[in-house]
């Protein structure tokens, strides 16, 4: 194993939308939905949203073959599943819900390939009607966090994977996203760890603003292609510091020389098989 945890983030990450826009508009919705904005929470919004399109007669399956057809660069598979195939441990940590990433997913054939997701709360009814509520209930309590949405705090998250991951005998965190919401988490991570902003994304001007905050190492990206070429060099560059640290014997006439190195550049629910 690599001993490397790598976090993604979700929509405009995994995929190159939205997911509530995504499915609010392919159903017809946008007009209600910006009339509603204004008047309460983001996930109480989705979830009012959902109840309005199944009152006008969409059905789960519906809902489904529009999560089908979210658009994903082609290159975005691929690298989810070599870096599983190097050996690293894949989370998905996501203002999006649990119903719209599990069926993306599902519909790629990478469900497999992470260990968790966190994201917030979603399921079908017993009138098969979609819920969806929030990570944090923040109708009871803050998460105590200025800089994120009432509904998650990612830096909690993070904060909770780093205190697990070193019992596991995992060093390093690579972190990947987009968002305002994905700048608490990187501010967490800490020197050796990698984060990766999608460039001219809200993440990345807040990157460029506020550098002096970041402990990790940054390397942007702009698109799918560019995501996975920077994040396998990024794997490939830990595993290879790794192995050089491992002091080869030679003959007892010379000292142990090293190898030479590269240049460097709430708790989830289990992810359901």
């Amino acid at each position: 194993m690599a001993g490397i945890v790598v976090v993604f983030d979700f929509d405009k990450t995994i995929i190159d939308c939205d997911s509530d826009n995504w499915v609010v508009d392919e159903l017809g919705a946008t007009d209600l939905f910006n009339q509603l904005l204004p008047t309460m929470p983001w996930n109480s919004l989705m979830d009012r949203m959902m109840k309005e399109l199944h009152s006008q007669g969409k059905t789960i399956d519906e809902i489904v073959e529009v999560l089908k057809r979210a658009p994903i660069h082609p290159r975005i598979v691929p690298a989810i599943k070599a870096a599983h195939a190097l050996g690293c441990d894949l989370k998905i940590v996501s203002d999006a819900n649990r119903f719209f990433i599990e069926t993306i997913l599902k519909h790629h054939n990478l469900t497999d390939y992470f260990s968790e997701i966190n994201t917030n709360l979603s399921y079908v009814d017993e009138e098969g009607k979609l819920r969806i509520f929030p990570f944090h209930d923040f109708f009871s309590s803050s998460h105590g966090c200025g800089l994120c949405p009432p509904n998650m705090c990612k830096g909690v998250v993070i904060e909770r994977i780093k205190a697990t991951m070193f019992a596991e005998g995992k060093r390093k965190i690579i972190y990947l996203g987009d968002g305002i919401g994905d700048f608490c988490p990187s501010l967490k991570l800490n020197e050796g760890d990698y984060v990766m902003p999608r460039k001219n994304f809200p993440l990345w001007e807040l990157i460029c603003r506020n550098s002096m905050l970041i402990k990790a190492d940054v390397h942007d990206w702009c698109d799918g292609e560019e995501l996975e070429q920077v994040l396998l060099q990024i794997i490939n560059t830990i595993i290879s510091n790794e192995e050089s640290n491992q002091l080869i014997p030679v003959d007892c006439k010379f000292q142990t020389i090293p190898m030479a190195a590269p240049e460097s550049l709430p708790r989830p629910l289990p992810v359901r098989h």
